[in-house]
């Protein structure tokens, strides 16, 4: 299956059946509870009705457009597919793919509609997440001005950006937060970072970035630990560490900060979720999120 679903009433439930034999998807039958059902099972929604049945039935369900399923509605007489929710996030290609059905889509989001392409296109395809995902407004909005210029960082290096640049690296569902002593070597970060990843049953294909500190820099052995983990190694500051809740007590408050390997993982993970407590492994701690 695609993770997809389509709700009909049950007057539209053979065309709504017709859709899904499409899609590859399911068919639940419009009820009271169908959304609220739908959002919890699936990442993409067909609503076979009209729009505003629609709108009233996802409305109290929308929490993160990062999170939330993409949702389309479909018209009683399968003429047009609009996306309402997550346009970016799945809801336009699901309009798209409509079109084999003769179902003409309704793409409304402002970079599509000047032909160009948004961030979120960007990386879904090139199969990368987006880690600082608070800086796709402003990208997306200078992409309506003027072509914006996209950079391939393809070996070890190091990337400053700011709040106005979107970092893209490999897909990956966790995010590891690293913190450690001055002067640290490779070999025991790495070492720290593996105990940590297999107690939490996570593979390191599985991690989207290491974060730390700013403060931390200029620790050459903790590049290369991660180098030869194989991952990306993002810097954090002080103001976006400290805005986090540091769940274990730290000493890290000597250098000013509430935390950091938890805050660390916390900020830049997808849905702010500690999967790994804070461990210590001799000079090194690690914390998990997703």
């Amino acid at each position: 299956m695609t993770g997809t679903v389509v709700i009909a009433l049950e007057r539209f439930l053979p065309d709504a059946r017709r859709i899904a034999d499409a899609l590859g998807a399911e068919v639940i039958p419009y009820g009271p509870d169908a959304f609220r059902a739908a959002f919890s099972r699936y990442s993409r929604i067909v609503a076979l009705m009209s729009a505003g049945i629609a709108v009233r039935g996802i409305a109290p369900l929308l929490a993160d457009k990062w999170r939330d399923p993409a949702v389309v509605v479909v018209g009683p007489d399968l003429r047009y597919a609009v996306p309402v929710v997550g346009g970016h996030h799945g809801a336009n290609d699901l309009a798209r793919e409509l079109a084999v059905l003769g179902i003409e889509p309704v793409i409304t989001t402002a970079t599509e509609t000047r032909d160009r392409e948004s961030v979120e296109g960007i990386a879904a395809r090139t199969g990368c997440d987006i880690v600082n995902r608070g800086s796709t407004r402003a990208v997306n909005a200078a992409v309506l001005d003027a072509d914006v210029p996209l950079y391939a960082v393809t070996g070890p290096g190091i990337v400053l950006a700011g709040p106005g640049v979107s970092l893209l690296v490999r897909k990956g569902e966790y995010v590891v937060g690293v913190g450690c002593r001055k002067g640290v070597g490779a070999a025991e970060v790495e070492k720290a970072v593996r105990q940590a990843l297999e107690r939490a049953g996570v593979a390191e294909g599985e991690v989207l970035v290491y974060a730390t500190t700013s403060q931390k820099r200029g620790e050459a052995g903790l590049f290369s630990a991660v180098e030869d983990l194989g991952g990306n190694l993002v810097f954090l500051d002080d103001e976006t560490l400290n805005a986090q809740e540091a769940p274990s007590p730290s000493r890290a408050s000597l250098i000013g900060l509430a935390g950091v390997a938890e805050p660390s993982a916390l900020a830049a993970s997808k849905r702010k979720e500690l999967v790994l407590a804070k461990q210590t492994y001799g000079s090194v701690t690690v914390a998990i999120a997703r």
